[in-house]
């Protein structure tokens, strides 16, 4: 019986299914390396461990990505820049996306799009062994569905996963604002420059909040290659994508523009920045008791009326039906 059940077709569409398995995984292992790799760049240029000890620490992760750099990854790369040129405005808005996620690998939007167009082959293959292995009741109608449902669903995935992780990225660079502007207006008013309390700030915020840290040193980074200032403001608001970062670049482009006080202009927009999280803080509170009727109407409320309508509808009954 077992060996009618393991016929061929499912044993190919079941070794499909851990080839995509196996893709996942190696993507994101590969992502992490890569990450690994960016911070022991980082602390070997900084110089503050001996470079050989950072080097027998981190041997294993540096092995680990030599091996991932295989063929299959250059295969999506190819298959990446098939299906998306560099040239063209996707692949722009692609990159930008990474860009606002932390990714910064010149490669990976063309190993992305190869990894969807190779995830959604695999499963739409996979779909259909089992179409013809397991769901032999499904009519042609149904079975082009089901397959078009499946190829986007896997090859829209990872799409849904970068904006996650922009998402999350955003959530904590919004989260060391406050800090990052407080530390900013105490550098401007104490005589440092602009830029000097930029890439201190930048060194400063390096532990409690690392993505915030980093485009703070990519400004410094910009500034000091020689770009001018508004332009590298207005990358960092482009590649961060926040509303409120957006407004202080805008206001320090403003200040510089018509050489007014830079540290009064930011003492005013620290001083709206509090009271506009102050404000929202009290919007999110009063938003509580209406966000609380329905879990207390669907769960809380019939509990309460089993534990006290029970007892008396019990003797209702008995005194009524049976008595």
């Amino acid at each position: 019986m077992i060996f009618q059940i393991l016929n061929f077709p499912i044993m190919i569409s079941a070794l499909a299914f851990v080839v995509m398995i196996l893709i996942f995984i190696g993507i994101l292992q590969y992502a992490r390396i890569d990450a690994k790799r960016h911070k022991l760049k980082e602390r070997v240029q900084q110089g503050g461990e001996n470079i050989d000890a950072i080097i027998d620490k981190d041997k294993v992760s540096l092995d680990s990505g030599n091996r991932m750099e295989n063929r299959f990854f250059k295969f999506l790369n190819a298959f990446g820049k098939r299906l998306a040129s560099e040239k063209s405005a996707d692949y722009s808005k692609m990159r930008l996306r990474f860009i606002r996620a932390g990714i910064y690998r010149n490669n990976f939007p063309a190993m992305f799009w190869g990894a969807k167009g190779f995830l959604a082959i695999c499963s739409l293959l996979c779909f259909l062994m089992l179409r013809l292995t397991l769901f032999r009741i499904f009519d042609l109608q149904m079975t082009l569905m089901l397959s078009l449902f499946v190829t986007l669903v896997t090859f829209y995935l990872p799409d849904i996963w970068l904006r996650v992780k922009a998402d999350r990225r955003k959530a904590k660079m919004l989260d060391g604002l406050p800090d990052m502007l407080d530390l900013l207006v105490v550098c401007v008013e104490s005589g440092m420059g602009l830029d000097s309390a930029i890439r201190r700030i930048g060194d400063e915020i390096k532990l409690t909040n690392k993505h915030l840290s980093d485009e703070l040193k990519l400004l410094n980074a910009e500034l000091r290659a020689g770009k001018s200032r508004k332009d590298a403001l207005r990358n960092l608001a482009t590649r961060t994508d926040l509303e409120d970062l957006n407004s202080l670049v805008t206001l320090l482009i403003q200040t510089d523009k018509f050489g007014t006080s830079v540290a009064r202009a930011l003492r005013v927009y620290s001083d709206t920045f509090r009271t506009k999280r102050h404000q929202k803080a009290e919007e999110m509170a009063a938003k509580i008791p209406v966000k609380l009727v329905f879990p207390c109407i669907l769960f809380i409320f019939p509990s309460l009326f089993v534990a006290i309508l029970g007892p008396a509808l019990v003797r209702v009954y008995e005194l009524f039906i049976k008595g």
